[in-house]
């Protein structure tokens, strides 16, 4: 099990409409709501899994010019530590630190290029390293104002270090991360000009399959504002706005396949990469494929020859036995008309 420090622990929608937007996503995602703290907040669960949470916008937080939106919480050993750490990087505290009775700790803070997240330490031993499951959240992207700047802040925050990286030509790179080389969790980019809004975190919710969701956030009364579409590895995602206006993003995996060697990290979501890149250049491109093309062009002498090479081997291997039968057979055939003539 990884160190719990670091890792992507909860996530919570902050909405002005929290009976509607619960109706909304048990229909896109498959969860149920259940009350929790008498009524005063709402869990989404899967089964007996809770996989996110679902409250009204605090009056405070809109008097902040908070906005409704999916707020991040990552875990940490100690969230005072964590918090005193962060300011001293150039982040603000929001909110906290404080308890939550019997549940945890936990404190809201923003980021030096000013994206918002939660920092949160639960009374409960972390949960498992499994692959996210169909109704959690599997891939975290943050659209920033500094890419670089921001992962060093969150790399001395929370330990993570970089995967790998997928150049987006004018966009700049896109930057993995996770708790080791081989774990990936998430994406760091420069966010466009043309990209409304303030730095934020984006998570997404793994569904079955991302064109069928986008189909039914469409007829739900949301708004598919990117994809459906293939990303690099073969994967599918969907981003959206809710009824609310609330940004959210779905993502399906791929059929289990070989995947080639130094391949792994392309198999997540990086929607922005990915838009950048026509179909029939992207990196899902198959070694196959190129095998296939590779042979198709040969010249027209290399083909002759090779035509001529492949002839004079099987005359070659033709079995001894045949050939002496032939010989036979002539000599038999001549043998019988010399006697005729006789």
């Amino acid at each position: 099990m990884s160190d719990y420090r670091g890792r992507f622990v909860w996530h919570e929608l902050l909405t002005t409409d929290p009976k509607s937007a619960g109706a909304f996503f048990s229909k896109i995602v498959g969860w149920k709501t259940q009350p929790w703290d008498e009524g005063r907040y709402t869990l989404f669960v899967s089964g007996k899994r809770q996989d996110a949470g679902l409250m009204a916008l605090p009056e405070e937080v809109r008097a902040m010019g908070g906005a409704p939106s999916w707020l991040t919480y990552v875990g940490t050993n100690n969230v005072d530590e964590t918090a005193r750490l962060a300011t001293s990087l150039g982040a603000t505290v929001k909110k906290g630190p404080e308890d939550i009775p019997n549940v945890g700790r936990y404190a809201v803070v923003e980021d030096p290029q000013g994206a918002v997240f939660g920092i949160y330490k639960s009374n409960q031993a972390p949960g498992s390293d499994a692959p996210p499951a169909l109704g959690q959240f599997s891939w975290h992207e943050l659209a920033t104002t500094d890419a670089k700047a921001a992962f060093d802040f969150y790399r001395r925050l929370f330990g993570w270090v970089e995967t790998s990286a997928m150049d987006m030509g004018p966009m700049g790179v896109y930057q993995m991360f996770g708790q080791s080389k081989d774990r990936p969790l998430g994406g760091f980019f420069n966010k466009p000009k043309e990209m409304p809004g303030a730095p934020a975190w984006l998570p997404y919710i793994r569904i079955p399959d991302a064109k069928k969701s986008a189909e039914a956030i469409a007829k739900a009364g949301a708004k598919v504002i990117n994809g459906p579409m293939e990303v690099p590895g073969g994967d599918w995602i969907a981003q959206g706005l809710d009824p609310q206006g609330v940004m959210f993003a779905v993502h399906s995996v791929a059929a289990a396949a070989p995947v080639p060697a130094g391949a792994t990290a392309s198999a997540k979501p990086a929607a922005t990469a990915a838009a950048t890149k026509p179909a029939a250049t992207s990196a899902t491109t198959k070694p196959a494929a190129k095998k296939s093309v590779a042979k198709k062009a040969r010249p027209a002498a290399v083909k002759k020859t090779v035509k001529k090479a492949a002839k004079k081997a099987a005359k070659k291997a033709k079995p001894a036995g045949k050939t002496k039968t032939k010989k036979a057979a002539k000599k038999k055939t001549a043998s019988k008309g010399k006697k005729k003539r006789r």
